[in-house]
């Protein structure tokens, strides 16, 4: 992740009820830190679509979380979330992919706001299953954990 990108990423805005995903206000150094697991997904003239997370930044306070998977997370910008062109799907998939090419993971878990059906569905597309369900420690939002053994 590049400081331009992680900057670009603390302007984006989402409509409710995915304001919660805003990053508005957050330290653009946290998503170029290595540490985090930040990488941007960029198209083929280097603007940024979105981004993956590999780690404990998919992790949501108040889940159940061991080491047998890899936890992702990501997000689309804004503007390009709810076309129903299939890119939020792509974005998944290469992050995936990139994900099993680098880190050789057992299996793959992201966390998913149980509202926000549209992500649901395309991770269940990609081969995901819920293994549980609890509400957040933050704010009480009910959220899924699901699985994707490799």
């Amino acid at each position: 992740m590049t400081p331009e990108y992680a900057a670009e990423m603390t302007t984006w805005r989402y409509p409710a009820p995915c304001q919660r995903y805003d990053f508005v206000g957050a330290d653009p150094d946290y998503f170029t830190d290595p540490a985090n697991g930040f990488h941007a997904l960029v198209d083929d003239a280097g603007t940024l679509l979105g981004f993956r997370s590999f780690g404990p930044d998919g992790q949501v306070p108040g889940g159940g979380y061991d080491p047998s998977a890899l936890d992702t997370g990501g997000g689309l910008r804004p503007d390009l979330t709810g076309l129903g062109g299939g890119l939020g799907r792509q974005a998944i998939a290469a992050g995936l992919a990139y994900g099993r090419e680098r880190f050789h993971p057992a299996a793959f878990r992201v966390t998913v706001a149980t509202f926000n059906t549209r992500a649901r569905h395309v991770v269940e597309s990609l081969g995901f299953e819920r293994t549980a369900t609890f509400n957040a420690t933050t704010d009480g939002t009910e959220y899924d954990i699901l699985v994707m053994r490799l």
